[in-house]
């Protein structure tokens, strides 16, 4: 089964979850095949259970060092990274996932409603075109530059908002770009940085 070998996988970064956690990711794991494979919204390397599994724990990653958050926006959240699986593993935690293209807006619909994810809202919309609100945290992995998301991220936070946001190797260099304050740069492997902006004070 897929979740053995996730669940290895997670142990390995001590991170643990209910059994309703891995019987949906597997679940999830299969949806996204299906999906993939018909409408064409991800690679084929991309659809491969390896890589799944591997995407699934980036994903889930931050829940390691994240402060406690209610709800929380994921902008551009694409075939589920990281939103969906976010929501999966805190089905207590209000989600908003953000998506612009309609085959991926009905994927992520039919995810929720095959894993009766209640917690799960999916709004088809570019992210500067929702009303004014606001959210404990904004996710975001492979979108746009960190200076681009957090101006098109303005309407949906505040000052308490914190940031997660999954980069590669240019993080330091779109640092350098922006000043920011209190923030801080997770990195796993050789690719993957996250960048963890946290609460107040975020520009000097």
């Amino acid at each position: 089964m897929e979740n053995e070998q996730l669940k290895i996988e997670l142990e390995k970064i001590k991170l643990s979850f209910d059994d309703k956690f891995y019987e949906r990711c597997d679940t999830f794991i299969s949806l996204l095949q299906e999906w993939g494979a018909v409408h064409n919204f991800t690679s084929a390397k991309a659809l491969r259970t390896p890589d799944i599994i591997a995407n699934i724990v980036d994903s889930v990653y931050p829940l390691k060092f994240l402060n406690d958050f209610k709800s929380f926006a994921d902008v551009g959240t694409g075939a589920g990274y990281p939103g969906m699986l976010l929501a999966i593993a805190r089905p207590d935690t209000k989600c908003v996932l953000v998506e612009p293209k309609v085959k991926r807006v009905a994927f992520l619909n039919f995810v929720k409603s095959a894993l009766g994810l209640k917690n799960v809202t999916v709004l088809h919309t570019k992210v500067q075109d929702i009303s004014p609100t606001s959210y404990d945290l904004i996710t975001s992995r492979a979108v746009t530059n960190t200076s681009l998301l957090l101006s098109l991220t303005q309407n949906i936070s505040n000052e308490q908002t914190e940031f997660i946001f999954y980069k590669g190797s240019l993080c330091e260099q779109e640092i350098e770009e922006i000043k920011l304050n209190k923030y801080e740069i997770i990195s796993v492997g050789e690719f993957r940085n996250f960048l963890y902006i946290k609460r107040k004070g975020l520009f000097e």
